[in-house]
This record gives structure tokens, sequence and C-alpha cells, in this order.
């Protein structure tokens, strides 16, 4: 690694944007500049970091001696600032998902395979004490063959506020899925090792956000304005392996919240739950008398979620490396779920993916 701190832009000065900023900080490293179209954003994260800011990405791309870049911008924005990254040879954190139309982000694949920077996805669930745990056990064979993961993420109300670019298709390119599913697909192809998809059968619904009575009792999605996308969607997804992932999603469902995901193999099973500590694994024994067996484990990591995601990178960028985890190709492997998920809303039968 080398001695000198990384020198970070950020592009995208909101909650995120912030988030990254802080925890580069937080690592030892230099937070140089950022952009944003708003002025009151560029001038509280000028005050906050004590950094440089520009209007426009472009400037401060060819103004400032940048390592890295993170990017929390609106998806139908990802291209056009982690591309243009990209041709400078410099190194990309994209906020999830990578793109907002399985196009967009073949493009920016396409663009980091011949880039001298990489280009990572800020995939930060995979990040956690209760994930080692289930992946270290599976290397270790205790599950046998991997074959199924049950993969939930639902709200009971979670709307991130109507009307905002998360309500909008044009900018987010689509709703619940594309917000918090992205979570769901990438965590479930995680345990199983990102095998090759090959057909998904899903159903995309809006079912309650954006009416006019919409009982929203925590404030999640106050506002006014577009909400053209879903609320909720169910999927199953087939992998050329012969694995299966089941997948709920839900922004308003009416049921109590969870974001809870089930392995299950030929030997044994686990469940664990996003960014949490314990795991529960589920076998079966026949010393003296057939049994059940159920353990619970907890375990813990010096860093989990946002913090260990910019760790990673930040320390990948340093190394001059690009991460083994939360990779491009991951996340357009992610996308193309995505895709497949609506096209086969739209056509009213299961699809191919390619």
């Amino acid at each position: 690694m080398t001695e000198q701190p990384v020198r970070l832009g950020v592009v995208g000065l909101g909650f995120m944007g912030t988030v990254h900023a802080e925890n580069t900080e937080e690592f030892g490293h230099e937070v140089v500049a950022g952009t944003d179209l708003d002025a009151d954003a560029r001038e509280e994260f000028a005050s906050r970091f004590g950094a440089a800011t520009y209007e426009d990405y472009h400037e401060m791309y060819d103004g400032e001696a940048l390592d890295a870049v993170a990017v929390s911008v609106p998806n139908k924005f990802h291209e056009p600032v982690v591309v243009a990254a990209l041709e400078r040879g410099m190194d990309v954190l994209c906020e999830k998902p990578l793109a907002h139309t399985l196009e967009s982000a073949e493009r920016i694949a396409a663009v980091a395979r011949d880039s001298e920077g990489f280009c990572a996805v800020n995939f930060h669930n995979r990040l956690s004490a209760a994930a080692e745990m289930v992946k270290g056990y599976d290397e270790e064979g205790k599950f046998g063959d991997l074959t199924h993961v049950q993969a939930n993420y639902v709200r009971w109300r979670g709307v991130p506020g109507l009307g905002s670019w998360f309500t909008s298709e044009e900018l987010a390119g689509g709703g619940a899925l594309v917000d918090i599913g992205v979570h769901a697909i990438d965590f479930a192809l995680y345990l199983l090792d990102f095998p090759a998809v090959e057909e998904v059968m899903g159903i995309s619904r809006s079912n309650v956000a954006g009416d006019e009575d919409y009982a929203d009792p925590n404030d999640w999605g106050t506002g006014e304005g577009e909400f053209d996308v879903e609320d909720s969607v169910t999927a199953l997804i087939r992998c050329e392996t012969g694995q299966t992932i089941s997948l709920e999603v839900s922004w308003a469902a009416s049921q109590e919240p969870t974001n809870e995901f089930t392995v299950r193999g030929t030997d044994a099973g686990a469940r664990l739950s996003l960014g949490e500590e314990e795991l529960e694994l589920f076998e079966t024994g026949h010393q003296g008398t057939d049994h059940f067996v159920r353990s619970e484990l907890e375990g813990s990591l010096p860093e989990t979620g946002w913090p260990a995601s910019d760790k990673l990178f930040v320390e990948s960028v340093a190394r001059g490396e690009a991460p083994e985890l939360n990779t491009v190709e991951q996340a357009l492997t992610v996308q193309r779920v995505i895709d497949a998920i609506y096209r086969s809303s739209e056509e009213g039968t299961s699809v191919r993916v390619n």
C-alpha cells in the first residue's frame, strides 16, 4: 500500500456523498473536492470537509489531481459521470445499481474493462459478520451443495420520498426493485458465488404507494410529484447451475418488515438478515436418534456496511488493485436480472437472461 493518502473526489453531495467523504477521512485519506448542481450542497460540503467544490464534474476531474471518485447521483446520470472518470484512469466507487437501464450498465462495464482505473459498486450488505460466517461455513462444506436462497427485502412503509427521483422511472429506472431489491438480488447471488442466471419469472406491482389515502406513519413517503414506478416485486430466478432464488421486495407491504435470507443446502441451511451479526444454522443428525440441530451464532467485524465498503474501496485504490468484491461485472449481472424481471412482468411469462 502506498504511504500517500488517496485523494478522493465526490460527485453528488447529498446523504451518500457525505457518507463516503466522512468514511474516507476516517480511514486517513483525503477528500479533495466535490461536485453538485445545488449551491447550498456545495457550500455545506466545502465547509465541512475543507474541499474545493464544482458545479460541473468535468471541471473537477480536469482541475484536481484525483486518485478516485465516489459517485452518488441519480441512477440516470451514473453512466456519464462514471465513464468520464474511468476514461481519465481514475478508480470509481459507484452507488447501486450500476445504471438506470441494462444498456447503460453495459456501456459502463465496457469502458471499465479498457480503463486503467477500476469501477466498484457499493453493495455494502455483503460486509457483515453474518455474511462472513455463512460464506466461511459454505467454503468448509457445511451446507453441502447450496440449492436455494429465499431473499426478502420488505418494508411495511418505506417509499424513499414521494415525488423524489426515487419514484421517477426516467431518473431511477424503476422503483422498489431498483432501490432495495437490487441489494437482495446481489446478496442472494453472492451467497451462491454468482452463478450465471438463465431464466427469470417476475411480477411487479404498484399496490398502495402514491395513492391519495396512502398512510405512512413514519413519514418516509412525504412529498408530492411523479410516482410511475412499482412498489413491490415477486420473482423466481433460475441459474444455469440449477440453483434458484425466490425474491420478495416491497416498499409498502401489509406485513412486518423483513430483510431475512434463508440459505438451503443439501446438508444444512442457514438464516441471516442483511447487515446483522447473528446467524442461525439448521442441521439434522442421527447420533443416538434422528434429531434436529439449531445453532445460534454471533460474530463481529471492525467495520461493516458503508464504512467497510468505503474502507475496501480506498485501500484497493491505495494498493492499485481492483477489489475482488463488488465488481462491475457482478453489478452487471444484477442489472441483467433486474431487466429480466421487468421484461417478464410486462410480457406475462418467464424470460431468458442473456
